[in-house]
Parts: C-alpha cells; structure tokens; sequence
C-alpha cells in the first residue's frame, strides 16, 4: 500500500503527503525519484489539454483520499450553484469534511488515518459523536477526541506531534486539550497551493 502511495505522488508529480513524516524526509521517492514510475517515464511528454485537465484533477482527488464519485459530486454541485467563486466552493467542500479537520488540527498525521478515527467513533463535533468521515462541518463547529478515546494507541504520541504543529488559519486549536474550532470560512488565500483548479473544473465543464 505504501508503495502505490509514494507511485501515486510521482504520477502526479507532486507531494501530496500520504505517507505521513515519510513525505518530509530524504527517503521520499519523490526526492530520489521525481518523475512518473515507468521506465519511459524520464522522459518529458507533453500533455493535451485534456490530459493537463485529468492530471490535475487526479492530484487533487488523491490529496484528499476520494474516490472519482465523491469527488465528482462536490465539483458538480459547485457548478452547479455557479457564481464567481466556483474554485473556493470546491475546496470549501473537501476543506470541511470531518476526517479533513481532523487531520488539519494535528489529531491525525494524515487524512487517510483522520478517516479512520473519524469512522472508529473517537472524534465528537459539538460534544456529539460523529462517525460519517464525509461530514460537512461549519463555522463555529467545535471539534475534540471522546473522553473514552484519548487513552487509546492511535492518539498516544498527538502531544508530541501537537508540540511542533501550527494548524491553518482558519482553526483554532487548544493543543492541551487537543480540541479546535472552525473559527473562519476558507478565503481565496486558503486555496491548497499547487492545485489549478480551473482546470479541475474544465476537465467536468465538458
């Protein structure tokens, strides 16, 4: 499994940080080996539009750890509502997913362990317990661990790792009790560099 996530980077052509602390090393296959896997893959090949379109699309997609589906409906119901700011509708939509601000307050490392805590029943949202990693959270929303759950294996080393974190802007995070709040609606400035999401949106404008 790990090795299809670092493959998955390389195709890409960009870090998306799916092996954790792995990413930031020097190990990174990204690092030693920053071209598509494929023996032919050192060389340079130009993209057709659609092809720029699918690979960013793809990029984003497995930034976030989604099947095409879900990923789909959120840039469709985008679309779909229109306006000026399509772009900063999509990344609202995949921004306030549960198992995302799990994993953008530091109780997960990475989003696919943030969806996996989320689905186990250890995180609550308004001291509910929420166990629906696609749920959409808002502003104001208040997000910690259950009581039951802060003893568990899976958050044994968060203090550590919480030590050293700064979340984005848009959260606020009480690290002594590992808990935070949506505290702002995303902005244009929040948009996940890296990403052109006018093309993501060409790509399902056709």
């Amino acid at each position: 499994m790990s090795t299809t996530k670092c493959k998955t980077c390389r195709r890409v052509g960009q870090k998306l940080f799916l092996k954790e602390e792995k990413c930031a090393s020097p190990k990174c296959p990204m690092v030693r080996k920053p071209y598509a896997p494929g023996k032919r893959a050192k060389k340079m090949k130009m993209l057709s539009d659609y092809g720029a379109q699918l690979k960013e699309k793809q990029k984003l997609k497995f930034l976030y750890g989604l099947r095409e589906k879900p990923f789909a409906n959120y840039v469709k119901k985008a679309l779909a509502k229109g306006g000026s700011s399509i772009d900063l509708q999509i990344i609202s939509s995949l921004e306030m997913r549960l198992d995302n601000i799990v994993f953008r307050l530091g109780l997960a490392k990475s989003r696919s362990g943030a969806r996996q805590i989320v689905g186990h029943g250890h995180i609550l949202v308004n001291n509910r317990k929420v166990t629906i990693p696609s749920y959409q959270a808002k502003k104001g929303d208040k997000i910690s661990i259950r009581s039951g759950s802060i003893s568990k294996k899976v958050f044994a080393e968060t203090d550590i790792y919480l030590k050293k974190y700064s979340p984005p802007i848009w959260l606020k995070l009480d690290k002594s009790k590992k808990e935070g709040e949506i505290a702002t609606n995303l902005t244009k400035k929040d948009i996940e560099p890296g990403v052109n999401l006018n093309a993501i949106i060409g790509f399902y404008s056709r």
